[in-house]
């Protein structure tokens, strides 16, 4: 009886930390809706969030961060697009086909790189791709649009690989089996059964993936570019949310229209990245196999 006891107490104690984090994002929600409200009463939403003026100092000054949201959302994208095969790739490889041995080294390599702090990533991409860049492809400025994206990928793959390992991992060994002995190739057996049933922890790679990508400000501030315009190559110059936030607020008067228009934006990343990871979960919930008995 003792033992039911604390157990539950242990239950309600775990129950009790899981609440604070919702009370927690809860709380960062109203101070950055309290914080953007201001600027909405000088400028109508749909300018702010469409339009493409960004220029909030001067005689003049235009609060419109569409630049920066499209920004945002390109170094996001091309990110996803070059870190997520080759994360899953290399999961697969290190779950199925690596030797014990090769996957006693690469695993470890890889969760340490995970650790890598984002300033040496962008200082990497400042010292080192910027200079190949601009030189190889003849460009004004190796600062751009994939130079970030590439320099993401370095921070984002490490999670998308390790994650999905473990998950990979974790697929019943008879599955993998009867697959096999039904004819289907390790390719196949890969793709259509270990793939599906490990959807949950490979979403959850995702996620926190393309979270990484939109929320990460130094690399973004230090190698894509600074330039607030709308980008038409991938060798264009930009400047998403965060990196405007981060050169930004340290100038903004406490109380000005710049300082609320700093805290919509950083309201606007806050949505944007939430809708990203309910539709990550909603997909992940609805194409996994695994876990639905």
């Amino acid at each position: 009886m003792t033992l039911l006891k604390r157990g539950e107490g242990f239950e309600k104690s775990l129950a009790a930390i899981a609440m604070l984090s919702i009370v927690a994002l809860a709380a960062i929600l109203v101070f950055l809706l309290t914080q953007a409200l201001p600027i909405l009463r000088e400028v109508p939403f749909f300018t702010f969030l469409f339009g493409t003026d960004w220029y909030p100092t001067g005689p003049a000054p235009d609060f419109e961060i569409g630049a920066l949201l499209v920004a945002s959302l390109a170094v996001a994208a091309t990110t996803t697009l070059i870190s997520l095969p080759l994360g899953l790739l290399t999961a697969a490889y290190l779950a199925y086909f690596a030797s014990p041995k090769v996957r006693s080294i690469v695993k470890p390599a890889i969760e340490l790189l995970a650790a890598l702090p984002s300033v040496i990533v962008g200082f990497l991409g400042m010292v080192v791709v910027a200079p190949w860049l601009q030189e190889s492809m003849g460009l004004d400025s190796g600062l751009n649009w994939i130079n970030a994206s590439v320099m993401l990928s370095l921070m984002c793959i490490p999670f998308i690989c390790s994650i999905s390992e473990d998950a990979l991992r974790n697929v019943p060994v008879a599955l993998s089996e009867a697959s096999l002995a039904l004819g289907a190739t390790r390719w196949e057996t890969l793709y259509k059964v270990q793939f599906r049933y490990a959807l949950g922890g490979i979403g959850t790679a995702i996620m926190l993936g393309i979270s990484r990508a939109l929320g990460e400000t130094m690399v973004v501030l230090m190698v894509a570019g600074g330039a607030a315009i709308i980008p038409e190559s991938l060798f264009d110059p930009l400047r998403p949310m965060t990196a405007s936030i981060a050169a930004e607020m340290a100038e903004a008067a406490v109380g000005s229209t710049h300082y609320y228009a700093l805290f919509a934006t950083g309201l606007v990343l806050f949505i944007t990245t939430f809708i990203f990871n309910a539709l990550a979960f909603f997909l992940t919930k609805k194409f996994q196999i695994g876990g639905k008995h």
